[in-house]
């Protein structure tokens, strides 16, 4: 008898989370980092705020033009530039003493380095499995949640021993000695090792489009919307999380678990909707997702007490992390394998928007109003129209006759 070996899109998928852990780990931390910047520099929130709107727009252009990139030479290169220039812009954004500065070091740097990790990484992970397709993306989209648990609580530990400063000195040292080691061992697709995808390969009737085809289709703006208006609704209060927990009373270490336990129990979300996506369906198990997501955010505005904060900080993590990877399943069932870097990054770049200017909002919202109440009502708001969209989601088809005939005569 021949001992089973493990099936090598497996180890994609693991070193896919590990990257996206300590890189959207690291973009997170700037909601812990904002209240001492805002006490050290005397910035205000909504100043420190509009970074995050930046880093998100920097992220999200960076996902389309890495997601393109990877498509042409492949994921592994994408992932350990990203790596080298997150590291290079943490250490920086420790240095600085104005906000430009930190503009450009944290907001753009950092962002772009992130943009080479989520969507190029998902869309891999999408060419390596045809069977347990939705349970292999969630686990790379769990990276989030972990490095939020994670990276969250390290980054306000290191603060609080020594400053903010140094901890993000020894965060950017950190990206550095995980994420390029780790980026080295990712493939590509199965072919690249001679192998097939598990479960077999694509079907052959499979539409093969390309990127006007991508963009000329009302599915993918309707993806793109829907995927806005859910990181709309939740990055405020994503980012916010741990402000408003400490001008709520609660100590502001616990406070920062607070934002770790949510990054813990997206994990169990974004695994436990893959599962889902896998029997029920990427569009049902994102209405669902998404309507939950709403009622989540509403509860907020009669949340007291570190007790309440925790227990929202489950049912708001399971909902907001169930609902992310499933974007990205749906792109790959309307528009393929080939073009998949290039679509999901489109679709991300668009999502990035909804998350930069939700934690913009929050800032401006706290700013002007001295509470965070009209962030919540907004952000439910916008989140049941999410739903509402994806609703409007048509069966994707394995073949697009209107497209066949436009490429056909072109």
């Amino acid at each position: 008898m021949t001992k089973a070996r493990l099936f090598y899109g497996w180890v994609v998928v693991g070193a896919s989370a590990l990257i996206i852990c300590i890189g959207m780990g690291i973009l997170f931390s700037l909601g812990v980092f904002l209240t001492p910047i805002e006490e050290s520099l005397g910035w205000s929130r909504s100043a420190i705020s509009s970074v995050a709107l930046i880093n998100w727009v920097a992220m999200g252009l960076g996902s389309f033009l890495w997601g393109s990139l990877s498509d042409r030479i492949g994921t592994r290169i994408v992932a350990v530039s990203g790596g080298l220039l997150l590291g290079l812009g943490m250490v920086l954004s420790s240095q600085v003493s104005s906000l430009w500065q930190f503009s450009v070091t944290f907001g753009v740097m950092v962002g772009f380095a992130v943009g080479a990790f989520y969507a190029p990484l998902s869309a891999t992970a999408t060419k390596w499995f045809t069977r347990n397709r939705g349970l292999a993306v969630s686990i790379v989209s769990a990276g989030i949640g972990l490095g939020t648990f994670v990276i969250a609580p390290l980054a306000r530990w290191l603060t609080s021993t020594f400053d903010w400063r140094l901890a993000m000195l020894l965060i950017g040292d950190l990206a550095w000695l995980v994420v390029i080691p780790v980026a080295l061992v990712i493939k590509n697709a199965p072919g690249d090792l001679g192998i097939a995808a598990l479960g077999g390969t694509s079907r052959p009737d499979e539409r093969e489009f390309d990127a006007r085809d991508v963009l000329s289709s009302p599915q993918f703006w309707l993806i793109a919307l829907a995927h806005f208006a859910c990181c709309a609704a939740h990055s405020g209060p994503i980012f916010h999380m741990v402000t408003h927990a400490i001008d709520q009373g609660v100590p502001q270490m616990v406070a920062a678990s607070v934002l770790g336990v949510s990054g813990l129990a997206s994990i169990a979300g974004r695994i436990g909707c893959g599962v889902l996506a896998d029997i029920f369906g990427a569009k049902r198990t994102l209405v669902a997702g998404l309507a939950v997501q709403a009622v989540m955010v509403a509860l907020y505005l009669g949340t007291r007490g570190v007790g309440g904060f925790y227990a929202l900080a489950l049912g708001f993590g399971v909902a907001y992390g169930g609902v992310m990877p499933l974007y990205a399943l749906l792109i790959r069932q309307y528009f393929g394998e080939k073009i998949m870097g290039t679509a999901y990054g489109g679709v991300f770049l668009v999502s990035t928007l909804g998350m930069g200017l939700g934690s913009f909002a929050g800032g401006v919202i706290s700013d002007q109003l001295g509470s965070y109440t009209w962030l919540f009502i907004s952000s439910f708001a916008i989140g049941t129209a999410a739903a509402l969209v994806a609703l409007s989601f048509r069966p994707p088809r394995a073949v697009a006759p209107v497209l066949e005939v436009a490429a056909a005569s072109r």
